[in-house]
């Protein structure tokens, strides 16, 4: 028996969760963004740490930091970071519920994912408009 023989030969298998098996659902496109929304705050608060820094560096530099957070660009930076702010804010507490055992069976999972969908727009349209008020 040569060393070849005796080697079982692996056949390739798909990686799961496999596309081309699998429809994207709510609770999957949910968690990914879950994660991705952790990640953006992570990103974000580099920024507020930025922020913060120059303020204390002098007011040339709280300036800089006042004048790129007012562009168009830095307002767009700060809309996604309070859309991801609030969108994992309402995630973490529909994992809690999980956690707690509530919300598994898919008709309560879907109004959930909805939920935490519609309560984001609504505390991150609520955020704005106060402080455009305020500002």
């Amino acid at each position: 028996m040569s060393a070849s023989e005796a080697v079982p030969q692996k056949r390739p298998r798909p990686l799961s969760p496999h596309l081309q098996i699998y429809r994207p659902q709510i609770s999957s496109a949910l968690s990914i963004f879950h994660r991705g929304t952790g990640i953006a705050l992570s990103i974000g608060t580099l920024l507020l740490a930025w922020w913060v820094i120059a303020a204390a560096a002098g007011p040339e530099a709280f300036e800089a930091a006042q004048w790129f957070l007012g562009s168009w660009l830095g307002l767009l930076m700060l809309f996604g970071w309070t859309v991801a702010l609030f969108y994992h804010l309402c995630a973490g507490i529909r994992h809690l519920a999980w956690d707690a055992g509530w919300g598994y069976d898919l008709p309560t999972m879907h109004k959930t994912g909805y939920a935490v969908l519609i309560a984001t727009a609504v505390l991150t349209v609520l955020a704005w408009i106060i402080g455009l008020v305020v500002w």
